[in-house]
């Protein structure tokens, strides 16, 4: 449910489902390359069995860790979106940045009408 009671659109419930994907694809890649990184020695080369079990376990506990961080984190980041999208849509200014000026604004020296150049140029 949204924020204003009403159910969620298609489109809504399609980008939830894009971004848990993600979340979960970069979480478990990001503790892959941690875990590789931090594990990965103790299982190439030949070290002292105190240091190899210290670091397959710092591995196997950092991880989990930053799976969990990762995917917490992108999904924080995705409903604050989700919801300043919302309130921008709704705020009924058309612009959808939320001033409620009605006006599109422009940035730099971008052209009035995107895809098209000046001759001059």
């Amino acid at each position: 449910m949204t924020g204003h009671g009403g159910r969620r659109t298609q489109v809504e419930r399609d980008a939830i489902t894009v971004e848990i994907g993600y979340a979960l694809f970069s979480a478990a890649f990001a503790a892959a390359v941690l875990f590789g990184a931090v594990a990965g020695p103790a299982l190439l080369f030949a070290l002292p069995d105190l240091l190899e079990k210290v670091l397959l376990r710092a591995g196997l506990t950092v991880a989990p860790v930053v799976f969990l961080v990762r995917v917490v984190g992108v999904l924080i980041r995705f409903r604050a979106e989700a919801t300043a999208a919302r309130t921008d849509a709704t705020s009924g200014d058309g612009d959808g940045d939320g001033d409620g000026d009605g006006e599109i604004e422009r940035h730099g020296d971008q052209p009035s009408q995107p895809g098209l150049t000046n001759p001059d140029s």
